[in-house]
């Protein structure tokens, strides 16, 4: 009979409270229902949903808890008991003949559910019509879905929680969410004619006239209330209502993090963000933030056409790192592409300073071979000035503040975490099977270490082993004007223009 009809083993998989095999649940946090059968999967004879993260032999609370989680459900008033759909033989001969149609899926209970729209099709189709996603659904392979950042945090929640990588939890926005904004709002006629004119990527002052029309037009724009709707049903997922609960509101583009092409920090990250209508700004301000100059300088550059990315919003869980410390490390060495090390860095404060270039973090060297043995594997380190650190506003929102003496004199993260971080970064770039840049912070609260973003390492993977390169000044000037740490290690010159305003860039 199964073999006759394929949802009969999906039924199957139903009343035994599991999940089909090519579902991307891990874990036995498993529902014993399923939203998606899709059009040859068949049509089940009543509410089907997707309920990521429950345990169904806890059924006591089920129901509040999908209403909390913005999951449809299927209620019996006389049981107050979740119901396990049945499949009816209708349903099976859909099935057989590939012809359900179905779209949606409905509470039974109106007076409790609020009107969900959830695609009857299998997660991770080309219908998925969803606006907002938990990341704990996604995985990597949903770039396409939710852009490289947040189909990375999904990928790392679902597949490395379990073996000491700690990420935090939250949500993203949708590509799909993102060309309905653009669509129903009437923007992308006005975007494509405004970036089809050549001049304004060799006219520095054109293009940020366009780019900043073009942003305006994004921010004039209200969202569409299905989205905003769904997008208030997951900060309260999240937040469970606290007006104090602060998310992280950072860039996730469909055209991000690839191996060939480095899009960070193109885009706008917002901190210590709080409430659900300050999130709502940062969303539409991240939204806007697809065409800043840079990024549509980038993009052009690059080959990528613009009306083909598409930006979606990562909200994640802030960790409290502004009593703690933050960095970024590598899982080579970013100045000679050597593989054996992992090199971490690390200051005091949120880890924006770290990432922007803006602070000289303390420095370490983990060396892989030693540090599988289990032995102390920190083979050199450095002390930075660390003289600035970012922490949170009053309000929301954060800023910048100078470190005290103590904090400079003082290793901002001990050998232990150094270790502990390699390690985590060991284990991301076996799962991701290349070398990975990861963002990583630790709770000034808890104190525990997290990982907050990781993304294909683009610029010293790429370098020549075995081969290195020196620079080396031919005539020198005992007349130093100004001094700093570089980036690489080349040499360039040339005429220096000082700017004292951002309307002279033409110059």
């Amino acid at each position: 009979f199964a073999h006759l009809f394929p949802a009969a083993l999906l039924f199957d998989s139903l009343c035994r409270g599991i999940m089909p095999v090519h579902s991307k649940m891990s874990g036995a946090r498993r529902v014993a229902a399923v939203a998606a059968v899709g059009a040859s999967a068949g049509a089940l004879a009543g509410t089907a949903f997707v309920a990521p993260r429950l345990n169904a032999a806890k059924t006591s609370n089920t129901h509040d808890q999908m209403l909390n989680s913005g999951v449809a459900v299927p209620f019996s008033e006389s049981t107050g008991r979740l119901n396990i759909p049945a499949l009816g033989m209708a349903g099976i001969a859909a099935a057989a003949a590939g012809a359900s149609k179905a779209r949606r899926c409905n509470a039974t209970n109106p007076t409790k559910q609020r009107k969900v729209a959830v695609a009857l099709q299998a997660r991770g189709g080309d219908d998925d019509t969803r606006v907002c996603i938990p990341l704990e659904e996604l995985r990597n392979t949903d770039v396409d879905k939710v852009g490289g950042k947040s189909a990375s945090l999904g990928e790392m929640i679902s597949q490395l929680s379990d073996v000491g990588v700690p990420v935090p939890g939250g949500f993203s926005t949708t590509a799909y969410a993102y060309k309905e904004f653009l669509d129903k709002g009437g923007i992308n006629d006005f975007i494509n004619e405004k970036l089809s004119d050549e001049t304004i990527y060799t006219d520095v002052n054109k293009l940020m006239e366009v780019g900043k029309a073009v942003r305006d037009k994004i921010m004039d724009t209200p969202f569409q209330p299905n989205f905003e709707e769904e997008l208030k049903a997951q900060w309260l997922r999240v937040s469970g209502g606290d007006e104090k609960f602060t998310f992280a509101v950072r860039s996730s583009a469909t055209a991000e993090d690839l191996p060939d092409a480095s899009f960070a920090g193109q885009q706008e990250t917002y901190l210590n963000v709080m409430g659900y209508e300050d999130m709502k700004q940062k969303v539409h301000l991240v939204f806007a933030s697809l065409f800043t100059d840079r990024a549509i300088s980038y993009r052009h550059d690059r080959g990528f056409e613009h009306e083909k990315v598409q930006l979606c919003a990562t909200c994640q869980k802030m960790v409290r790192s502004e009593t703690g410390a933050a960095g970024v490390m590598f899982s080579l060495d970013t100045e000679s592409g050597f593989d054996k090390v992992v090199f971490v860095t690390s200051a005091y404060g949120l880890g924006e300073t770290v990432v922007g270039g803006t602070v000289n973090p303390d420095e370490w060297y983990v060396f892989k071979p030693t540090l599988a043995e289990g032995k102390n594997a920190i083979i050199a380190r450095t002390m930075g000035s660390k003289l600035i650190k970012m922490v949170y506003k009053a309000g929301g929102g954060s800023e910048t503040v100078d470190t005290s003496s103590d904090e400079r004199g003082k290793w901002s993260a001990s050998d232990e975490e150094v270790t502990a971080l390699a390690e985590m970064a060991v284990k991301i770039e076996k799962h991701y099977g290349r070398p990975m840049d990861i963002e990583w912070a630790r709770d000034g609260d808890d104190g525990k270490l997290y990982i907050v973003q990781a993304r294909p390492e683009t610029v010293a993977s790429q370098k020549k082993v075995g081969v290195i390169e020196e620079y080396k000044m031919l005539e020198k000037s005992s007349d130093v004007i100004a001094e700093g740490r570089a980036v690489g290690k080349r040499i360039g010159s040339g005429k220096v223009n000082i700017l004292t305003s951002i309307d002279q860039m033409a110059q």
